[in-house]
């Protein structure tokens, strides 16, 4: 999720020419003031007046349907005013302070909890402030990380420059080592994750944000808390308090991300990936829901990079379940890893809630009885059922 301009121009320089156009540049500025939100709309309205007054210079349309097209677009036209002024400028009625979720288990409240693309004005309250930032204490402490190397997570009260989402002023910052460290990014999306499961039991909304964050704009207000040779800004996350006003494009976006591949691409009863992994079945069945909740989380672009492949051997003359590896399924150095953090918090805050204990473990090549190991999907950690 930290993919910068300099990374993808390197990567594709024949796009560079395009990366300095004019045109490129006013996407750009319209993209990160907000307004490109807006322009979708206005551009439906223009369409529908353009076919409304060709269709009845050409005679296309009878007379009485010219109205059609000129309908919709008035209403079009009154939606985005409404959308400028609620959103855009904040000219809003004052809206319900939103309830806890304590009354949800684990698994429901992992599925209540989804992108929250509008925020409120109001400020998260000294209350709900003092208790997240104990939550992102406890879980960016060393003790809790898979790997060496420490992350930690910047709070900011700022309008920072970030897209696809709208009112957002209260960020969670999350930042890892300068030097590429693959453990660390994974650790970035399991920390990261549970504090947002905690905070969305608080009655809390959350957006991760990725590459749609611009890094100056973050970096300027980090201030001397973010050192350039030491430190790497992986993604943020917007914090407050969800707002039914949002702009129409926003609808339209949410919408098409409430859609997921199918368990059968996600989880498999075999290393080479080709045996669909049979959940509703034993012994796979008694991890339930966790395969659920891990289908529903959230990635960069929804791509759904992360794997699973349950492992088990023969004991007794009968297969006993050992442990589940969790691969990537891209080679993107971040955007992959912490979506495959995010998915072992899910996996983890179900199997504590179902009592299945167990523990993550890094595993080399030779104790999986790996040869020749593909390079994707990569492999990246195992959680190993204790007492298998």
């Amino acid at each position: 999720m930290t993919m910068t301009k300099s990374n993808i121009l390197a990567a594709n320089p024949s796009e560079q020419w395009f990366e300095d156009t004019f045109l490129w540049k006013i996407k750009v500025w319209l993209q990160f003031t907000g307004w490109l939100l807006y322009l979708a709309n206005a551009v439906m309205v223009l369409v529908m007046l353009l076919v409304a007054g060709v269709g009845s210079i050409i005679g296309l349309w009878p007379a009485f349907l010219v109205g059609l097209p000129l309908g919709l677009a008035a209403i079009l036209a009154l939606k985005l005013v409404f959308d400028i002024v609620t959103v855009r400028f904040s000219l809003r009625p004052a809206e319900a302070f939103p309830k806890a979720l304590d009354h949800l288990d684990a698994f429901d409240l992992m599925r209540a909890r989804v992108s929250c693309r509008s925020f409120q004005s109001r400020d998260l309250t000294q209350d709900h402030l003092t208790e997240l930032m104990e939550v992102v204490r406890i879980n960016s402490a060393p003790e809790h990380q898979l790997g060496q190397r420490p992350i930690r997570f910047e709070y900011i009260a700022a309008p920072l420059t970030v897209w696809l989402t709208v009112g957002g002023h209260e960020f969670l910052v999350a930042i890892a080592p300068r030097e590429y460290d693959r453990l660390s990014v994974i650790d970035v999306g399991r920390s990261l994750q549970k504090i947002v499961l905690h905070a969305t039991r608080m009655g809390l909304a959350t957006c991760w944000i990725g590459p749609g964050a611009d890094q100056k704009s973050v970096i300027q207000h980090l201030g001397d808390r973010f050192d350039p040779t030491m430190d790497h800004v992986i993604c943020v996350c917007a914090l407050g308090y969800r707002s039914r006003f949002r702009p129409l494009a926003l609808v339209g976006i949410q919408q098409s991300q409430r859609k997921r591949r199918p368990l059968s691409d996600l989880f498999f009863a075999d290393p080479t990936f080709n045996d669909p992994l049979k959940t509703d079945e034993k012994p796979f069945d008694d991890f339930g829901r966790c395969y659920e909740v891990c289908q529903w989380s959230p990635s960069s672009y929804n791509a759904q990079p992360t794997r699973c492949a349950a492992v088990t051997e023969l004991r007794d003359g009968s297969d006993e379940l050992v442990r589940f590896d969790f691969f990537s399924a891209t080679a993107s150095r971040y955007y992959a890893a912490v979506a495959l953090g995010i998915w072992c918090a899910n996996w983890e805050t179900g199997c504590e809630a179902l009592g299945q204990r167990g523990h993550f473990e890094v595993l080399s090549a030779s104790t999986r009885a790996v040869v020749n190991a593909p390079a994707l999907p990569r492999y990246d950690v195992s959680w190993m059922i204790d007492g298998a």
